[in-house]
């Protein structure tokens, strides 16, 4: 194992989280954004298939579109204030693979 020895008596290594006091907020946004990108592709999802089976009036089909479009368009604006990429907030998983599929 490679990294230096803390205080504690154990080994930092590269895969360890280190939190700096400059970069926490950036973190933390990045986290909370990459949660609701995951919820906002999950409810797409959703609204697609409800909108396949007919099961939504037209004017739910308009909200729910709309809807959609303005979260995205949020979610793109607090990327940009945060310096973050789309594939930013697509955790690896390890073995897993990506948490978020590739659109």
């Amino acid at each position: 194992m490679t990294g230096k020895t803390t205080e504690s008596g154990r080994t930092a290594g590269k895969n360890r989280l280190e939190l700096e006091p400059d970069t926490v907020e950036r973190d933390l946004v990045k986290l909370v954004l990459t949660v609701v990108e995951l919820l906002r592709q999950l409810m797409e999802r959703q609204a697609v298939r409800r909108f396949d089976t007919g099961e939504l009036s037209e004017d739910q089909e308009e909200r729910i579109g709309l809807t959609l479009m303005l979260l995205d368009d949020r979610m793109t604006e607090l990327r940009e204030r945060y310096g973050l990429r789309p594939e930013d907030l697509n955790l690896d998983l390890g073995p897993l693979g990506p948490l978020l599929p590739r659109e």
